[in-house]
C-alpha cells in the first residue's frame, strides 16, 4: 500500500503534470526547427513527458541529444545523398513512427525505473543502451552512405549498392561505433550510468546492436512484408537493452 501511495500519491502525480506542461511549452516552441514533422512534435511531446516524469532532466536531456545528433548527422552530405536517391524522406524530418521506432524501448524501461522496487540502475543502463546503439545506428547509416568507399553485404561481404538493406562498409561501422561512444558518454555525463566500464559495456553493446540490425536487414526484412524499418529499429533497442542489462548482471555492474 505504501509503495502505491508513493507511485500514485499527490506529489507524484503533481511532478507528471508538471512534466507534461513544461514539455507542452518547449514542443510548442521548437515547433519551427526542421527536425520533426507536426505530427512528430506531438509525438515528441508525449515523449518527453514520460522521460521527465521517470527519469527527469538527465533522461530528457539524453535524448534531446540523441535528437538533435541523429538530425545533425542526418543532413550531413544531404544534398549528395539526395542525388543518389539515398536521403530521408521529408527533408530529414522525423515522424511519429520515426520518434517510436527509435524511443519506445528508452520510454517503457523509463518509466519502468518509476515502479517501486524495481532494478533501477539496471533499467538505466538498458535505457543508455537503447539509445547508444540508436545513434550508432544512424551515424553507421548516414556517413556510410555518403562516404563509404566499399560497401558489402554484411552475410556474404560482397560489393552492393550503398543504401542496400545489410549493407555495411568500414566508414559507416567506424562511424557507429563513434555514435554508440558518444551516445554513452553522455549518458555517463549525465549520470545515468555510472563508471567507465559501464561506459564501455554501453558503447560496445550499442556497436553490436547496430551490426545485429544490419544482419536483420541482410536477412529476414525482404521476407516479411510487415517488418518495416521501424520495427527493425524498434527490435534493435530492443535487443541493445537487453543484451546491456544481461551483461551488467554478468559482470556485477549492476
Amino acid at each position: 500500500m505504501l509503495d502505491l501511495q508513493i507511485l500514485l500519491g499527490p506529489e507524484r502525480l503533481q511532478h507528471w503534470l508538471a512534466a507534461l506542461l513544461i514539455n507542452g511549452v518547449l514542443i510548442a516552441a521548437a515547433q519551427r526547427l526542421p527536425l520533426l514533422t507536426r505530427s512528430g512534435w506531438v509525438h515528441a511531446g508525449i515523449l518527453g513527458t514520460l522521460l521527465l516524469g521517470s527519469l527527469d532532466w538527465p533522461g530528457w536531456l539524453a535524448v534531446a541529444f540523441y535528437l538533435a545528433l541523429g538530425s545533425l548527422v542526418t543532413r550531413l552530405g544531404y544534398r549528395r545523398k539526395q542525388e543518389q536517391g539515398l536521403a530521408e524522406g521529408r527533408g530529414g524530418r522525423r515522424g511519429p513512427e520515426n520518434v517510436w521506432g527509435s524511443a519506445a524501448t528508452g520510454a517503457a524501461l523509463a518509466v519502468l525505473s518509476v515502479w517501486p522496487m524495481t532494478p533501477v540502475i539496471l533499467l538505466k543502463i538498458g535505457f543508455a543502451a537503447s539509445f547508444a546503439a540508436k545513434l550508432g545506428d544512424t551515424c553507421g547509416s548516414e556517413i556510410g552512405k555518403r562516404w563509404g568507399r566499399r560497401t558489402v553485404s554484411i552475410t556474404r561481404f560482397q560489393p552492393v549498392p550503398p543504401g542496400t538493406e545489410g549493407a555495411i562498409s568500414l566508414e559507416g561501422t567506424l562511424a557507429s561505433a563513434g555514435g554508440s561512444a558518444l551516445m554513452a558518454m553522455l549518458m555517463l555525463q549525465l549520470g545515468l550510468i555510472q563508471g567507465g566500464a559501464t561506459w564501455l559495456l554501453v558503447t560496445l553493446v550499442g556497436l553490436a546492436a547496430t551490426l545485429i540490425e544490419s544482419l536483420i536487414g541482410a536477412t529476414v526484412q525482404d521476407r516479411l512484408p510487415w517488418l518495416s524499418n521501424e520495427l527493425v529499429n524498434a527490435l534493435q533497442t530492443l535487443i541493445a537493452a537487453l543484451l546491456a542489462m544481461g551483461l551488467a548482471v554478468r559482470l556485477a555492474l549492476a
